[in-house]
């Protein structure tokens, strides 16, 4: 938690005056059992009406008193919470934004979505809280008992075993209940994860007829939750319970106590009831303390989660020359190979096996690479490496001749354009979306990239073209739709290096040929890599990568692979199986004519 206060530092200020308006307003409540003490012995004994309003109108006075100040109090704690509340949050958004893939598969978006609500939230009514009761209680319960001495020591004796025996009470239940809390917690991130990968994946769901079967492990975990949350809510709603009976207890002891005493003179009837009532504000507040002590067990626990995720140290860093600025062109320099991979090799952290396995060969500036392979045979993870999503476990990435570790990442990123296998779009206007890759591009380099993209044909059916709402997710758009845009915005950045990730899947291939027709006539120093599952795809590339389990299996022109590749003959003949029964006929014929 030590480390999360440094967030509270710009609300010092609120931070100091919350808590001193709140024992303001805890003196002048200390000073009403005085106040009615003489109101009973003076103006009630003595029949003195003038005395009655007098000391009346102090009672209003310290009520009015305190209302402004528990007014004040709440508004500066109430500030104070939510600003820090906000500063963490965005701390914690900007660290997480810093870590690398490596890091969000471990962690899981779940998780860290739990961290940014609901600990935050958590952390935030704790802070709240704590500035207006953690203070205030305890000295009203202290106070009281010092007041309750002046009154009458042997009276205020009870007080002296009481309060002892609550914070033993208090204190016992928060120790059971801090490790519960951080179960309960847990819990809710399976719950949370479940539901949002119910959520994206209902199509699915509906398609297999496994609605009763995510429901009942839907059920399943929101039981577990619930049980969690049932068990340590018992144990922290026993504090009331069991702080209310001492009370009581306390208060039968001391009206039997201060009975005797008024009956043999030492004390006055008023003083019997100014210690009632300091024993019933030391029950209040300690409900208050109670309630105080459960949220900052909660925030404690919150708190612990989110000082774990700062804890996660980002695996990618920059190199230690010094970085390139943002605005040097990083692929921009005079070497042949562009792109170099010296028997890389690429290991994810939860995995004992390598999905890239001595990966060699180089990309010159210009070129068109197709990239193709079975499924899992590791295509995406080589494109992954060159933007640096990933780093190496072995060997290197070069980029003109540099590895890539000693460049500054963002501005490496900012000359790569990338399109990845899933076409990704957020709520906003088409243009909105397409400025993502550049934000100063100009109406002219937007209307190129929509050509070259072939997203120009039905973003002029759209009412409003460019103005066009775009759903969550490009929910109101196909997937065809989607991709094409999803292109448009990497070539509005004008990449140097241009990374297509099966990014075509769902064109027909009619629109795939014009697309691929439309990036042949980009800029020529541009290098384009292009993943695809289709030959037809790649089939003009300057050069191909065939990839098998995470091995390069071959690497050549169409042609070549073609004729000397068998992983490449076998894709490329499942989807033409015309091409692969006149190769057979020709060869039987030329057989027999040898013959």
């Amino acid at each position: 938690m030590k480390s999360l206060l440094k967030y509270i530092k710009d609300y010092k200020k609120e931070s100091i005056l919350a808590p001193l308006f709140k024992m303001l307003e805890a003196s002048f409540e200390l000073m009403v059992p005085l106040v009615m003490a003489a109101i009973i012995d003076k103006g009630i004994a003595d029949s003195d009406t003038p005395y009655i309003f007098k000391m009346g109108a102090i009672l209003l006075l310290l009520a009015a008193v305190g209302l402004i100040s528990a007014v004040t109090a709440q508004y500066f704690s109430a500030k104070a919470a939510v600003g820090f509340a906000t500063k963490l949050r965005n701390a914690l958004f900007s660290h997480i934004q810093e870590l690398s893939y490596t890091e969000l598969d471990t962690i899981g978006t779940n998780t860290l979505i739990t961290r940014m609500t609901s600990d935050v939230n958590q952390l935030q009514n704790g802070v709240n809280l704590t500035l207006r009761l953690l203070l205030r209680s305890p000295f009203i319960v202290f106070g009281a008992m010092i007041m309750a001495f002046t009154v009458d020591v042997k009276a205020a004796l009870i007080f002296a075993v009481t309060i002892p025996l609550l914070a033993i009470v208090v204190f016992g239940i928060m120790i059971v209940s801090i490790p519960l809390y951080k179960k309960v917690q847990s819990a809710l991130d399976r719950i949370l994860g479940r539901t949002r990968e119910n959520l994206s994946g209902v199509r699915v769901i509906r398609a297999f007829c496994n609605e009763d079967k995510e429901i009942a492990a839907f059920t399943e975990e929101n039981q577990t939750l619930l049980d969690l949350q049932v068990f340590v809510g018992k144990i922290s709603a026993a504090m009331n319970p069991v702080t209310y009976i001492i009370v009581n207890i306390a208060l039968v002891v001391l009206l039997q106590t201060g009975a005797i005493r008024v009956d043999s003179g030492i004390i006055t009837q008023g003083e019997v009831v100014a210690l009632v009532n300091y024993m019933s504000q030391i029950l209040v507040e300690l409900v208050k303390l109670a309630n105080l002590i459960i949220q900052l067990t909660k925030a404690l626990a919150c708190a612990k989660r989110v000082e774990g995720v700062f804890a996660i140290t980002p695996s990618m860093s920059d190199g230690t020359p010094p970085p390139l600025q943002s605005d040097t062109n990083v692929t921009n320099q005079p070497e042949t190979d562009i792109i170099k991979f010296e028997h890389t090799g690429l290991a994810y952290s939860q995995s004992s096996e390598e999905s890239l396995t001595d990966i060699d060969f180089s990309i010159k500036r210009g070129e068109t690479v197709g990239i193709i392979g079975g499924t899992g045979s590791g295509k995406t993870s080589l494109v992954n490496l060159i933007p640096r999503f990933y780093d190496a476990t072995s060997g290197s990435v070069l980029i003109n001749g540099k590895n890539i570790k000693e460049y500054d990442t963002q501005a490496l990123r900012q000359k790569i354009g990338v399109v990845p296998q899933k076409a990704v779009l957020f709520k906003g206007t088409i243009k909105e979306n397409l400025l993502w890759g550049n934000e100063n591009a100009s109406l002219d380099d937007i209307e190129n990239a929509l050509n070259i993209s072939q997203s120009k044909e039905f973003v002029d059916e759209k009412e409003g073209r460019l103005d066009f709402m775009i759903a969550q997710g490009g929910k109101n758009l196909s997937g065809g739709q989607r991709q094409r845009l999803t292109i448009a915005r990497a070539i509005v950045r004008n990449p140097d290096i241009l990374i297509l990730d099966d990014s075509a899947s769902a064109l027909d291939y009619a629109t795939d040929a014009r697309l691929r027709a439309a990036l042949r006539q980009m800029r020529e120093d541009m290098t384009v890599i292009i993943v695809s599952q289709r030959t037809s795809s790649i089939q003009h590339a300057d050069k191909i990568v065939v990839m098998d389990d995470g091995h390069i299996a071959g690497i050549g022109t169409h042609a070549e692979l073609l004729e000397n590749n068998e992983i490449y003959q076998e894709i490329y003949y499942s989807q033409y199986k015309d091409d692969k029964q006149a190769k057979t006929l020709i060869s039987h014929k030329a057989a027999q004519t040898t013959a």
